[in-house]
């Protein structure tokens, strides 16, 4: 009788799977980093000796986070979401059952202490380079002037999104939406956290129902 192997064969669809995912996962990686040396040298607006911000997480994640533009520790280290919202939202993706290493996040703005109007006009085209690379299920729109700057700035295939804090939306054909307050303005008033986390929490149920596939 022949003996049986102690290793377990992989289904070859399976394993298929899983290198077709690696080699986007690579493409995705290359594409980011790309994206974010071009980030780092844009002189577009008039930004002085602040570095852009690029953005951080997992190149083809689930869920995009965007938020308007960098605060004080994310342009020390040039890294979006470093800090104090990037913490919040680990402990609110904790409390949801999220996997944190499904997220990725970015500002719409990159560089602070930028005129509002240049940002406003110069930095989308990068917001629509990282979207395009992470290809999410979800977009997460935080805060009232990122969503108008996001639709005043929509391509083919995007849809204008609502100020509707907690409610989920269509934003393409592949892409959903979630529209909360601020994170930044959240952090400090106790009113204005209540208020992001009411919106936020919505994640957590379409986590929840989202196949696993």
């Amino acid at each position: 009788m022949q003996a049986r192997s102690g290793k377990k064969k992989l289904d070859p669809t399976v394993e298929q799977a899983n290198e077709i995912y690696q080699r986007l996962e690579q493409r995705a990686i290359s594409e980011n980093n790309d994206l974010n040396s071009r980030i780092s040298v844009c002189r577009r607006c008039r930004r002085g000796d602040f570095l852009p911000t690029v953005g951080s997480g997992h190149p083809l994640a689930d869920v995009f986070l965007l938020k308007h533009s960098p605060r004080y520790l994310e342009v020390s280290e040039g890294v979006s979401f470093f800090g104090r919202a990037g913490a919040a939202i680990l402990k609110s993706v904790e409390r949801l059952n999220v996997d944190p290493l499904l997220l990725y996040g970015t500002n719409m703005i990159k560089c602070a202490g930028v005129p509002t109007e240049q940002g406003q006009a110069n930095c989308p085209v990068f917001f629509h380079e990282e979207f395009l690379i992470t290809q999410p299920k979800m977009m997460v729109v935080m805060g009232e002037r990122v969503l108008e700057v996001l639709n005043g700035n929509l391509v083919a295939g995007q849809k204008e999104l609502e100020w509707c804090p907690g409610e989920i939306q269509e934003f393409s054909q592949f892409c959903s939406a979630l529209v909360t307050p601020d994170i930044d303005e959240a952090l400090d008033d106790r009113r204005a956290k209540i208020a992001f986390w009411r919106a936020f929490r919505t994640l957590g149920d379409w986590f929840k129902d989202e196949p696993p596939y």
